[in-house]
């Protein structure tokens, strides 16, 4: 009998996620399904099976469940899978990066290369009641494949510029002036877009103007933005996990007051050293992409396009082997009934 699996998407970034691990799925061939949350958009491809409700995630009863985000519903079955969002690259000022919280849903954290599993399995020691596989990200099977390698020519350099929407590093409300002065004063082409989660009506507003105003500026709204790293030249960033997939692909990032600057970076302190920044970017010096290169390679050494193959035999040893002798999970009666409140999901009440 085939097994069935759940993809938990609660926005739209999990679906360049996930895809990879349906698309092993399949190869296996074994059952996939998407449950998507009512706030998120769905922006499922022909063939994709989708749960339109918490009810029928929970009848579908899937083997195992697989989330890139903080949380996962305790009440839906199988093996609660913690996939991540992206890297751990201490996007805020802190000690522990808050990749590494632990909030007690998950039964499996899928790590990524060093700088997660060393941290991850310390973690595994001390609480007892997960497991932790070094599979590599599902995501990472794109970015390695031979297509997306593959670097096209532009015309003119193409700036790619994706702030985080983390209020304190983000640059956006500081580099408005900056970016259209750029756009209209070198020959350069622009592509702006945004994380869903930065929904200031004024930045936004500010950057669309741009767009509106200079043929050479482009204003991005959808879901997948592979396409959009794979055509830049150079990335204007901030502290986003972005940067490093975009490093995935052998291009220098300009950041503006990065929280964690290093050697593999451009960084800039005032808006006015943005554009220099970016011209020295682009003739992409030996030392700086010799950096880039050591750091992805720390975050990311699964290269081989199996990432999600690994993911898939994780879950099948934790269930033949990797679960024994673990802990309980924490009873989170609390945050339970609050994920109940946010999904609205309370079964026992439609009874009666």
């Amino acid at each position: 009998m085939k097994r069935k699996f759940l993809l938990y998407v609660t926005l739209p970034y999990a679906y360049s996620i996930l895809r990879p691990l349906e698309h092993e799925i399949w190869r296996r061939n074994e059952n996939v399904a998407w449950y998507i949350e009512e706030d998120c958009r769905v922006e499922l491809e022909k063939g994709e099976v989708h749960l339109k409700t918490l009810r029928e995630a929970v009848e579908y009863n899937p083997v195992a469940v697989f989330a890139p985000g903080n949380y996962i519903p305790d009440f839906i079955p199988g093996v609660k899978v913690a996939l991540f969002h992206g890297y751990a690259i201490q996007k805020r000022i802190e000690a522990i990066d808050d990749h590494f919280t632990i909030r007690g849903w998950f039964d499996i954290y899928c790590t990524q290369g060093p700088s997660s599993t060393t941290y991850f399995k310390e973690l595994e020691k001390k609480k007892g009641f997960f497991k932790v596989y070094e599979t590599g990200w599902p995501k990472a099977d794109t970015y390695f494949s031979e297509e997306i390698q593959h670097k096209p020519q532009n015309a003119r350099p193409l700036i790619l510029y994706p702030p985080t929407f983390t209020h304190n590093v983000c640059s956006a409300p500081h580099l408005v002036k900056e970016i259209e002065t750029l756009a209209k004063t070198r020959p350069w082409d622009w592509i702006i877009t945004f994380h869903p989660k930065l929904t200031d009506p004024e930045i936004i507003s500010n950057y669309k103007r741009i767009a509106r105003e200079n043929n050479n500026v482009t204003f991005f709204e959808g879901v997948d933005k592979m396409p959009l790293l794979q055509r830049a030249d150079v990335m204007l960033c901030d502290s986003s996990s972005i940067i490093l997939e975009f490093m995935f692909l052998d291009k220098p990032v300009v950041t503006f007051r990065n929280s964690h600057p290093g050697p593999h970076l451009i960084d800039v302190q005032h808006p006015e050293e943005v554009g220099d920044a970016i011209e020295t970017a682009l003739t992409r010096p030996s030392e700086l992409m010799n950096e880039i290169r050591k750091y992805t390679m720390w975050h990311e050494p699964h290269r081989d396009c199996k990432c999600s193959y690994r993911v898939i035999e994780a879950v099948d040893d934790f269930i033949a082997r990797g679960h024994i002798g673990l802990k309980r999970k924490p009873l989170n009666l609390v945050r339970k009934w609050k994920l109940r409140r946010q999904l609205h999901y309370f079964p026992f009440f439609e009874k009666f």
